[in-house]
């Protein structure tokens, strides 16, 4: 716990020392002079980016679900498309074959 509310206190003074880059949701406190309200505006802040961490975790699992069924439609949809050029190829061979055997026949005619 403690070592979170150091780094904690690392990314505020970072974040306060950056131009104007304030976080929505954390509170400054640098301004505090007590150290029990010092360390429960800590602990709030390490609360508040524990909670803003499980949000963009759980929107990337969202992400990562939707990106996952998106490539799996696409790999059935190249697989059948795979099948359906397989079949054109081997329709094509039959009709080239049945007309080269045209040919020859109609070269054997004259």
């Amino acid at each position: 716990m403690r070592r979170a509310i150091i780094v904690c206190s690392h990314f505020i003074v970072a974040a306060a020392s950056a131009s104007a880059q304030d976080i929505r949701g954390l509170e400054n406190c640098t301004a505090e002079k007590q150290m029990e309200r010092r360390t429960g505006c800590l602990q709030s802040n390490v609360e508040f980016l524990q909670q803003e961490i499980r949000k963009a975790a759980t929107e990337s699992r969202q992400k990562l679900g939707l990106a996952e069924k998106e490539i799996a439609a696409a790999s059935r949809e190249i697989a059948l498309a795979h099948k359906e050029l397989a079949a054109l190829k081997d329709t094509l061979g039959k009709m080239q074959a049945k007309l080269d055997e045209l040919q020859k026949a109609k070269k054997d005619g004259k």
